[in-house]
């Protein structure tokens, strides 16, 4: 069995290093947003931008939702973070969007540290 969506997933992680490589790091988590929209949009790229996404407990919807960055290929959620280390925290907090959201594979994008690292977490 191959990697799940391999080639979508290769695609979100270029075009954030391409931001990663023209803005560096030391910015806000918004400008890093606001720059991977634009080259989103620059690869044709498919996303939803700050999409909220039904929880569920149980089988039954709650009130609360969770809002991510973005859902790239209308599949993948993508989370940004400008931290000076990413840390099991983060990780955990991915893989329950997953859980919650029955969506399977979730990329973490941290561009607070001098290089881009990124985590591909499939639930």
């Amino acid at each position: 069995m191959g990697i799940i969506y391999k080639t979508e997933s290769y695609n979100i992680i270029g075009a954030a290093m391409e931001v990663h490589r023209v803005l560096g790091c030391g910015f806000l988590e918004a400008i890093y947003q606001e720059a991977m929209e634009k080259e989103f949009m620059y690869r044709k790229m498919p996303y939803k931008r700050e999409k909220k996404l039904e929880i569920y407990y149980k089988e039954e919807l709650l009130s609360q939702f969770y809002v991510a960055d973005f859902i790239c290929y209308d599949k993948i959620v993508v989370e940004l973070k400008a931290l000076n280390t990413i840390s099991s925290l983060e990780e955990a907090q991915m893989l329950n969007y997953l859980k919650a959201t029955n969506f399977k594979v979730g990329i973490l994008l941290n561009f607070g540290e001098r290089s881009l690292v990124y985590k591909r977490l499939v639930y």
